[in-house]
């Protein structure tokens, strides 16, 4: 059951070629199976959810769930968090990314 604020689904970056090299390296080491969404996005369902995106970041992107978007960011901002990318729509929902006093750049995600 998702809830707000738990930890949903993680996104890492496919740097160094394509999404394919990637893939191979999960699939041969830990048996992981994918779902394509187009050319450049690859996701993944082993224990958390999560994807692989051509060439976007070098550090992993942890997103965490909404029910109420907009609270959300408003509860993030009202902490001390930074807004580095705000709300947009995406395939299955819309989402922001923030940063937290440490630097660390996660995103929220609602349906």
């Amino acid at each position: 059951m998702r809830k707000t604020g738990k930890l949903d689904y993680i996104e890492m970056s496919a740097t160094g070629g394509t999404i394919d090299h990637v893939k191979a390296f999960y699939s041969s080491a830990f048996g992981w199976s994918f779902t394509d969404y187009g050319p450049d996005y690859s996701a993944f369902d082993e224990g958390l959810e999560g994807g692989f995106q051509a060439e976007v970041q070098a550090k992993p992107l942890p997103i965490l769930y909404s029910e109420a978007l907009e609270e959300t960011l408003r509860a993030v901002e009202e902490a001390g968090g930074t807004i580095v990318k705000p709300v947009f729509s995406f395939p299955g929902g819309r989402r922001f990314h923030f940063t937290d006093p440490a630097g660390n750049e996660l995103a929220v995600w609602g349906e």
